[in-house]
């Protein structure tokens, strides 16, 4: 028999034994049944808090905003804004109290998430303009309002946001963050996380 045969025969021999070996082992020191982590609720809420500002979802919105202003003594001035964003939302688990997390004996973790918010709106200016612009055609001598791009911005800041609500980006987000929480936790070595309402 070559060496490279021995050496094979002994690992497989050695494999088969601690194969056996192994689970009476396990059944000696852990009489109660599988090995699983155990978890106190200040280190599962660290570990949690670690992720601090916790953007899950970001959606890209765009929204044409028309926006009117009255000219003294009469006629109006009309200025329509095409607009692009980025709208952000997340949590901020940096406020997560400990009593938002329970450990149960089973190793199962019960987990009460700070609700979702929007975090950031962000105007992309290369994608945002002026589509038109406008004063009635019987006051020529009116003068063009300066301000009124700044006053269409944060209209269209406002509609944006709201859009993204209708869309559901909470709840996405809340999702999403259950989910990236449940991996770590169960990574971690977790029995399982769930997820409940905050009170």
């Amino acid at each position: 028999m070559t060496a490279l045969a021995a050496c094979l025969a002994l690992g497989l021999i050695a494999g088969l034994a601690l194969g056996l070996f192994l689970p009476r082992l396990q059944r000696s020191l852990f009489p109660g049944g599988s090995v699983s982590r155990v978890f106190d609720p200040p280190s599962v809420v660290q570990q949690i808090r670690n992720l601090s500002q916790l953007v899950t979802v970001k959606y890209t919105i765009q929204k044409a905003v028309a926006i009117e202003e009255q000219k003294v003594p009469f006629g109006t001035e009309r200025l329509l804004l095409f607009v692009q964003a980025e709208v952000a939302a997340g949590l901020d688990l940096s406020h997560l109290r400990e009593d938002d997390v329970k450990v149960q004996p089973d190793g199962v973790i019960l987990v009460s998430l700070p609700p979702a918010g929007i975090t950031s709106v962000e105007m992309d200016d290369k994608l945002t303009r002026i589509w038109d612009r406008s004063i009635t055609w019987w006051t020529p001598w009116a003068p063009y309002n300066q301000d009124l791009e700044r006053q269409a911005r944060l209209e269209a800041r406002k509609e944006v946001e709201k859009a993204a609500l209708d869309m559901g980006i909470l709840n996405q987000s809340s999702h999403n963050a259950q989910a990236i929480i449940r991996s770590l936790l169960m990574s971690a070595g977790a029995a399982d996380v769930k997820f409940l309402d905050r009170s």
